[in-house]
């Protein structure tokens, strides 16, 4: 493979504080590698101030966050909280996926995007990168 590949962009993934399951966000994670894009993966029960703090730091467009329990989709408030606070809301876009939510969990929490398996995780990211 040639070292000199491009990334198309670069995503901080992880599963979202109290979601010990990553099965799931490590397939979106490898369906992101090999559409180019050069990924930072948390790993799981990652808190909403971790996300946001990596992206930062590792100059981030995208934070995709896998939520597989329910009880902690209100999580994602503080998550976009966070961001607003920093004044990354609008340039770091957020994807959500996973069982816990839905594109009405998306709408309520003020999410750029929600998706349904890694490929559209591909698709998606792709259209906010592009926008």
């Amino acid at each position: 493979m040639s070292e000199s590949r491009k990334s198309v962009g670069k995503v901080v993934i992880g599963s979202l504080k109290g979601n010990l399951q990553g099965l799931g966000k490590d397939m979106v994670a490898a369906a992101l590698r090999s559409a180019g894009f050069q990924v930072i993966d948390l790993g799981v029960n990652i808190s909403p101030e971790t996300f946001v703090t990596t992206a930062e730091r590792e100059k981030a467009q995208v934070i995709a966050v896998s939520v597989s329990v329910d009880k902690t989709v209100p999580f994602l408030k503080d998550l976009v909280d966070i961001l607003n606070q920093r004044k990354l809301g609008g340039r770091v876009k957020t994807v959500i996926g996973g069982r816990a939510v839905s594109e009405k969990t998306c709408k309520e929490y003020g999410i750029d995007a929600y998706v349904r398996d890694e490929w559209d995780c591909v698709k998606k990211v792709r259209e906010l990168l592009s926008s």
